[in-house]
């Protein structure tokens, strides 16, 4: 069962890019957003980091940090980024350690293939502390955003 509202968050240090890692506890003292997502390049996870990037002054303005998590490779995410035009990290969970941590594991995905993120959002507050949680009951299901910036105000 997926981590819930009132645990602290695990830290974690994954890579962004090639030579590049990004940790949640540097942000703390802002909200951050977490995103894991299946695949890039997906349709649906493709259409959720597309409306995150365009929207994502919106997050700004709620002192809110993004980071997207997939088991993708560095490079694929990096790529992903900028495919999505995103100017928020995009980071890789190829050994799982983080979406296992936030258990958030989907053990059968699509074609066979096996071991991705769920489609999962948590809100992380200034302390650290979990303030909001929700996965996806498949991966077809796109996030309520506007339920996510309602609970950045609180």
């Amino acid at each position: 069962m997926a981590l819930s509202v009132g645990t602290q968050a695990p830290d974690f240090t994954l890579p962004s890019k090639p030579g590049e890692t990004v940790t949640l506890s540097q942000y703390r003292g802002k909200n951050v957003v977490l995103l894991f997502y299946p695949a890039a390049f997906t349709g649906v996870c493709t259409k959720e980091m597309c409306t995150v990037a365009e929207d994502f002054g919106s997050y700004q303005a709620l002192d809110a940090e993004v980071l997207s998590i997939s088991i993708d490779t560095p490079w694929v995410v990096t790529k992903f980024a900028a495919e999505s035009k995103a100017t928020f990290p995009f980071l890789s969970d190829f050994n799982k350690t983080v979406i296992e941590a936030y258990d958030v594991l989907r053990r059968d995905f699509a074609f066979g293939m096996k071991g991705v993120a769920e489609r999962a959002v948590f809100v992380v507050n200034r302390e650290g502390t979990i303030t909001y949680a929700w996965v996806g009951e498949n991966p077809g299901v796109f996030p309520d955003l506007d339920a996510v910036k309602a609970a950045l105000r609180g």
